[in-house]
């Protein structure tokens, strides 16, 4: 089962304070910045998972996370903070405001079982395909 859903992103307080005290590449700010918040009747869709896979339309981009249900994501909708993980499926195109629009990207989410990787794993990963 997948579902097509809208990504917004945006800043948390414990995302905010973990970038800005130098622990991106900590299990605490992996557990607070690689989650995907989905609405409560969209997670009963996808089985409950623990893990989704969050793929661009493109295809090409996609990024597995912890899945977390809350009532404050409306249906056909989901939320992650602007970390590494949101910034694998962001389209990088900035429109020459020299930002990518974190808002309203169209995704596709599913369950997975891949693992999630840390903010170093991922920047390696990425370094790779362009190497």
């Amino acid at each position: 089962m997948s579902l097509v859903v809208k990504l917004n992103t945006g800043s948390t307080i414990d995302e905010g304070r973990l970038a800005k005290g130098g622990d991106k590449l900590t299990e605490d700010y992996k557990m607070e910045c690689a989650v995907c918040t989905i609405s409560p009747e969209d997670f009963e869709a996808l089985g409950r998972p623990e893990k989704v896979r969050v793929t661009a339309t493109d295809g090409a981009r996609r990024v597995s996370v912890l899945a977390r249900e809350d009532g404050s994501v409306p249906p056909g909708q989901i939320f992650m903070p602007r970390a590494i993980w949101a910034n694998v499926v962001v389209d990088p195109e900035t429109f020459s405001t020299g930002s990518p629009l974190y808002k309203g990207a169209q995704v596709t989410i599913e369950p997975s079982q891949d693992e999630v990787l840390s903010a170093e794993e991922i920047t390696k990963k990425m370094l790779r395909r362009r190497g």
